[in-house]
């Protein structure tokens, strides 16, 4: 089921507490525990459950070990019946059928808003905390990757809360939150630059300077490495810091947009980015909300989709943009929502990414350019995910729609992702389809995004046993790539390049290429995290195949990745990788895991 997040606090009907130890409240009254922790694994399974559950799945995966598997159930079916007083839960499909006045902490977490997820009495918390699962492995699987995800999720929310604190300039709350943070995840680049931030903007430049030192020192000792230009940015940059006072209205602040929006396009971005924080400072003395918002939306995209290493600057500045333009340009928020979603979708925080896009959904109104944008998102959101239907039905609407507002880069991406979730899914004609038209669009007037279109073109020529023509257009892709400095660009080609070298019967050569790609694709904190599962995926596959001494360890990478982000085929595969190095619960967990996913490779892949 999808719990359903509440406005507010928890409402005095039944309440589901799964983070910490487990507990039910009904009215306000905490219900006696259960006999037995398996009730409260069964509670968790069926809440986190996307469609309804077969019994027979059921037992064979918590009560294995029981003399009657079935019988076992019934009994744990019987007190979870009576743990939340009116969960209907009979016949052979099971689902949680709560009311919707319900409040399960994990909904708010998940999907309810930043302020109701900090209502979360154990946010901070691991799901069902303190228990373990031993007799039944593949569960125990299932948990561990559970707790990985929602232990992500709560760090996007806090992230989140962080950010909107900052742009409503509440700096003292938005540093203590990032402080949180950091306390939870201190190797995370992004949220040490966060606290940095959050503390220059609140006055204490001295416990900024102490942070960032700290986090050096702290990335060299543990990491053997330093962290990047991200964190020394946060120490000197503000989003209005122009160069001189703001001091001739509206037509200067027009002026500086245009200057700056013209010197991004034409690759000045420092340039660009100094006029777009006068532009700021100019709109700030006017009082025009909207062009305060129009402006701060300019930054924000700016920062995010043409500064390597700059997402969370620019996430900073689209918080400041609907926090003064919310209620006067729906369009204009719809365009903050859906850059932070993308935000978001980047870095593999899809329930963040999904949130945002339904909020800026109703907001873009009858603007054919701006739902495709948002319809593009959302759909490559759901293709990382695993919901390969909904994404290529979106993904193909997102197509339709840029085609109608005569967006030809917007409908070349739209076409890229349609491909690789066609391609992903196992249709593979389909995709060579909008995979040549997508390199056809981009060469036609977008040469700095051709390298994605066409290594995902040239992964059909490896499938279709055209090893030359794969290499041919990995090579030229990864040329490119390496000329734009693009990380993602280069770690897709890469990757690829590695698997060329594993066709050609070059095992060693493969594990080289495919670890240059995971440093090339991973060396700024806000590059595309599922472009690094992806090859960890191919690196994972070669260093098993070959019974390499790193082959664990890479696996152990691959797996928490997939498992934070809810990269739903990716974690199976970790999974399939896991058993392949003889781990049998993991075998028997990718089975579970390939069931709830509709790819009918990916199943055979797993043996069902």
């Amino acid at each position: 089921m999808k719990p359903q997040a509440p406005d507010d606090a928890p409402p005095l009907g039944l309440a589901i507490h799964l983070l910490g130890p487990p507990r039910v409240e009904r009215g306000g009254s905490q219900v006696p525990a259960p006999r037995g922790h398996k009730v409260w694994g069964l509670l968790a399974y069926l809440v986190r459950s996307e469609a309804p559950v077969s019994r027979k799945h059921l037992a064979g995966l918590l009560f294995e070990d029981a003399e009657d598997p079935l019988a076992a159930l019934r009994w744990n079916l019987s007190e979870l019946r009576r743990l939340l007083g009116n969960a209907d839960l009979r016949g052979d499909l099971l689902a949680l059928g709560l009311e919707p006045a319900s409040y399960v902490d994990l909904g708010a977490v998940l999907s309810g808003s930043w302020a109701q997820a900090l209502c979360v009495p154990g946010l901070d918390r691991e799901l069902l905390e303190g228990m373990n699962f031993s007799g039944s492995p593949a569960f125990e699987v299932w948990l561990a990757t559970e707790r990985r995800h929602l232990q992500a999720a709560a760090e996007a929310v806090l992230r989140e809360a962080a950010q909107a604190r900052m742009a409503a300039g509440a700096m003292a709350e938005a540093a203590a939150l990032a402080g949180r943070l950091v306390r939870q995840n201190p190797l995370d680049e992004n949220y040490q630059a966060l606290l940095v931030r959050s503390l220059a903007a609140a006055g204490d430049g001295v416990g900024a300077a102490r942070q960032a030192a700290a986090c050096r020192e702290l990335f060299q000792r543990e990491l053997g490495v330093q962290p990047g230009a991200t964190l020394d940015a946060a120490q000197r940059t503000l989003t209005a810091a122009p160069t001189a006072r703001p001091a001739t209205g509206r037509a200067a602040a027009l002026a500086q947009l245009e200057a700056g929006e013209a010197a991004i396009s034409a690759g000045a971005l420092d340039a660009g980015v100094q006029c777009l924080r006068r532009a700021i400072a100019e709109a700030d003395a006017t009082g025009d909300a909207v062009l305060r918002a129009r402006t701060r939306v300019a930054l924000g995209g700016a920062l995010v989709h043409a500064a390597r290493g700059r997402d969370e600057e620019g996430a900073t500045a689209l918080h400041e943009a609907l926090e003064v333009g919310h209620d006067v340009s729906p369009v204009l928020a719809a365009a903050a929502c859906r850059e932070l979603g993308y935000v978001e979708f980047l870095r593999g925080r899809y329930e963040r990414t999904l949130a945002w896009l339904q909020r800026a959904r109703p907001l873009a109104g009858e603007d054919r350019a701006e739902l495709a944008r948002i319809a593009t998102v959302f759909g490559s959101a759901l293709s990382d995910t695993a919901h390969y239907a909904s994404a290529i039905a979106l993904l193909r609407e997102a197509g339709t729609l840029a085609a109608a507002a005569g967006d030809n880069k917007q409908l070349a991406y739209a076409l890229s992702m349609l491909g690789r979730a066609l391609l992903l899914h196992g249709e593979i004609d389909g995709a060579a389809g909008a995979l040549d038209r997508s390199v056809a669009l981009a060469q036609q007037g977008w040469t700095a995004f051709v390298p994605w279109p066409q290594s995902l073109r040239a992964e059909i020529d490896l499938l279709q046993g055209d090893v030359e023509a794969a290499a041919h257009r990995f090579e030229h892709a990864f040329a490119l790539g390496s000329q734009l400095g693009d990380p993602c660009w280069e770690g897709i080609a890469g990757r690829g390049l590695g698997r060329v070298a594993m066709a050609r019967g070059e095992p060693q050569r493969a594990v080289e290429i495919l670890t240059d790609a995971l440093a090339r694709c991973t060396r700024l904190p806000d590059a595309y995290l599922w472009g690094k599962g992806h090859a960890l995926d191919a690196l994972c596959g070669v260093a098993v195949a070959q019974a390499m001494p790193q082959a664990s360890a890479w696996v152990n990478e691959m797996q928490e990745l997939a498992a934070r982000s809810g990269m739903r085929e990716l974690t199976v595969r970790a999974c399939l990788h896991r058993a392949a190095l003889g781990d049998s619960a993991s075998a028997a967990a990718a089975k579970l895991l390939a069931g709830q996913i509709d790819n009918p490779a990916l199943r055979a892949l797993a043996g069902l």
